[in-house]
């Protein structure tokens, strides 16, 4: 059984939050019914699970229900449990077959006898067509493929390991030497699993990497069968786009370049293909923004920007057959710039940040820029020999007008700073996250206006 960081939140979700539904979402074969049919049969007496796809009977719960009675009534017709009140998760999966439950969950979290989860695939995409979202009566959880932090759990790397480097990463500290190794090492598998669930599992079992890819090779199709099922008007932009991904990230500029589709064709064309696939949660655009100023969304440009895919796993098995020896031996004569920055956007994502990269004629291109407690940092993903080699980095830096305090390099080599800029093993991007929200209670005084 993998262990994920999505099973501590819903232990703690469901212990603090009494009065809402979640709502779980994410792309799929992510692990989504995995995790909550887990938590459910662990964390409560009667755990029960209606799957609007397999029950088609189910699909007409919602329909011509008088009132929430009538609703709850239909439900311990069809549930395969008893429904003990105040002790029943209630998990509705694949409901993009019954957007209409997004809507009545609503009445019944305001009834209260039951907790409720909601889940399924393409929900970014289903949820555009929802006529009313519970607003108040229900949260939403995007749910990724295992973080490099996960991945090492899942293949035995020690909680005191790991703290040991999350405390290098905040002191700024070399890591161990043999330490060091072995994780470079297992940061090289990890591009090549990657962290959807059933790919790993697979490694786990068989530590066979041709068997890993049968399994991302079977969920790309899968991906395909969603393009052309779920939105069939644009059915060939879209897995045009997709397929395209793999190349274009592979030429020295990243960016993504409209013309490789259809020379005669604007962006506004093929911009719902793009945001279909990002809603879908299958790719993961980084935009281009004019400047690195927070706020960085009020500058980011809508139609300058990278695609990646959503799991690196998915990106390497599309490339040639001997990568994967290529990789785990670190051999120079192949370009691992690719599936490097898509590790790293796709880590970045998982832990709550946006993804934005800056790129001007004049001081060239930043990979990323992430935003931290009100400043902008600039981040340099650098597969190769040559990591301290960033002209571009160098010249934002010293621009004054941005005013940059730090930046930050991830490549092969231990941790060590230069100046303003401090290296890091790329292993150790895995413990950059997003600063926790502080309250804020503020109290105005009224006095002259009373």
């Amino acid at each position: 059984m993998l262990k994920r960081k999505i099973d501590e939140f819903l232990e703690t979700y469901f212990m603090h939050q009494d009065s809402k539904a979640l709502l779980l979402t994410g792309a799929r074969q992510t692990g989504k019914t995995y995790s909550v049919r887990a938590f459910g049969k662990t964390h409560f007496e009667s755990f029960v699970e209606i799957n609007f796809l397999e029950n088609t009977a189910a699909r007409s719960l919602f329909e011509n229900a008088q009132d929430t009675s009538g609703i709850l009534l239909r439900l311990s017709a069809v549930a395969d449990k008893t429904l003990i009140k105040g002790k029943t998760l209630i998990f509705f999966d694949e409901v993009q077959e019954c957007p209409e439950i997004v809507t009545a969950v609503k009445f019944l979290v305001e009834e209260g006898s039951y907790r409720y989860i909601l889940s399924g695939s393409l929900l970014g995409v289903t949820l555009n067509d929802v006529r009313s979202i519970p607003v108040g009566y229900m949260d939403i959880k995007q749910l990724f493929p295992l973080d490099f932090e996960e991945f090492c759990t899942a293949c035995g790397v020690s909680g005191t390991v790991l703290a040991a480097l999350e405390k290098c990463f905040t002191a700024k500290e070399k890591v161990d030497d043999i330490v060091h190794a072995k994780m470079m090492e297992l940061f090289r598998l990890y591009l090549l699993v990657g962290g959807m669930p059933a790919a790993v599992d697979a490694y786990l079992e068989t530590n066979n990497l041709q068997q890993v890819a049968q399994v991302q090779d079977s969920i790309l199709t899968l991906y395909k069968k969603d393009i052309s099922k779920y939105d069939p008007e644009h059915k060939l932009y879209i897995e045009e786009i997709f397929n395209l991904i793999p190349p274009e990230l592979n030429e020295k500029n990243k960016r993504f370049i409209l013309k490789n589709l259809n020379e005669n064709l604007k962006f506004s064309r093929y911009e719902n293909s793009f945001l279909w696939l990002r809603d879908a949660g299958v790719a993961l655009p980084v935009y281009c923004v004019e400047e690195p100023k927070p706020p960085l969304m009020l500058s980011r440009s809508r139609n300058l920007f990278k695609l990646f895919l959503s799991d690196v796993g998915l990106l390497a098995c599309q490339y040639a057959a001997d990568l994967q020896i290529k990789i785990l031996k670190q051999e120079s004569d192949i370009n691992f710039g690719s599936v490097y920055e898509n590790a790293a956007a796709q880590e970045l994502k998982a832990h709550g940040f946006e993804l934005y990269y800056f790129n001007s004629k004049k001081q060239g291109e930043l990979d990323f820029l992430v935003e931290q407690n009100g400043s902008v940092i600039p981040i340099e993903i650098k597969s190769g020999k040559q990591y301290e080699r960033h002209n571009a980095l160098c010249s934002v830096l010293s621009d004054h007008d941005y005013h940059l305090q730090q930046a930050f390099v991830f490549c092969s080599d231990n941790v060590h700073t230069k100046g303003n800029v401090i290296y890091y093993p790329v292993y150790l991007i895995m413990c950059l996250k997003k600063a926790q929200v502080q309250n804020t209670v503020y109290k105005i005084d009224l006095g002259p206006l009373k």
